[in-house]
């Protein structure tokens, strides 16, 4: 089995995040209310710099912050809110890490300005640059690197996996017309997202597809209800079929994956990338 993988450096201050040599983790710390899994525990700054710092310990490379809910059915919360959550937790991590990479999972602009301009490193957008105009100038302007997750309003797919190539393909198209450079484009195939079961299973054989397309891949399924669905267990009790993804997704060629469990993660990851970069059928791309 041949697996691509790209080879991307990226220096943002005193945090470098180096895609190519190992697979890196993405550490989840929501700060909200009404997370699906851990809503509501991280809320005080405090806690929840701990809790960073614990995960970074554990073998977390980037610190994933959010501070809006964006389980199905969702309530969309003001950006003032979202700033109000998040800013105290990033300047707080960023003082006491500066060395750790911080992304930010928002979709509007303002809030990842105010977020960068923080401390924070990379943009993380669920809707793929497609739901505020202004978020991939955004990222164009700071230069920082920025993940498009595939979403979309409808469900109405023809071909699916060719139609979820397609919408990440236009993102890509979007995210170079406002300015961003094509090294620090990042792609995420939203699991969970638009999709029902049979596709959230479809497109995790798919993902190969999309690392293809030419730009790294993350892959976010920690916790995600389609694994719960599959295994018929509650979402505390699911780190094995979270394993599972992520090591088929590593072998595919996914270079980051964003987990909430990071021991049992790490562990998972470190025996993948025993195996996939000692093969010589990796492919290495710069």
């Amino acid at each position: 089995m041949k697996t691509t993988i790209y080879e991307r450096t990226y220096r943002m201050g005193e945090a470098v995040l180096e895609l190519g040599a190992s697979t890196k983790i993405m550490g989840i710390l929501n700060v909200t209310p009404d997370s699906f899994s851990d809503g509501g525990r991280y809320v005080d700054p405090e806690q929840a710099v701990r809790h960073a710092l614990q995960m970074v310990e554990d073998g977390a490379d980037v610190i994933d912050i959010g501070g809006e809910s964006t389980r199905p059915g969702y309530e969309p919360v003001p950006a003032e809110e979202e700033l109000r959550r998040i800013i105290p937790v990033i300047e707080a991590l960023h003082r006491a890490a500066p060395h750790i990479p911080i992304s930010v999972d928002t979709y509007k602009a303002e809030v990842a300005r105010e977020a960068i301009k923080a401390g924070a490193h990379i943009m993380n957008d669920i809707w793929g640059g497609k739901k505020d105009p202004d978020m991939l100038r955004a990222a164009a302007e700071l230069g920082c690197p920025v993940i498009l997750m595939h979403n979309r309003n409808d469900m109405n797919y023809g071909d699916f996996a060719a139609d979820v190539v397609r919408d990440l393909e236009e993102s890509v198209e979007l995210a170079l017309k406002a300015g961003v450079s094509g090294e620090r484009i990042i792609l995420d195939p939203g699991v969970g997202f638009a999709k029902n079961l049979p596709e959230n299973l479809r497109i995790m054989t798919q993902l190969d597809r999309l690392v293809k397309i030419g730009y790294p891949v993350l892959l976010a399924t920690s916790r995600k209800k389609f694994i719960r669905t599959v295994l018929d267990l509650p979402v505390d009790d699911i780190v094995e079929g979270t394993a599972a993804t992520v090591a088929f997704g590593i072998a595919q060629g996914c270079q980051i994956v964003r987990v909430h469990d990071i021991k049992p993660i790490k562990r998972t990851v470190d025996m993948c990338d025993a195996m996939l970069y000692a093969s010589p059928d990796t492919i290495r791309v710069k």
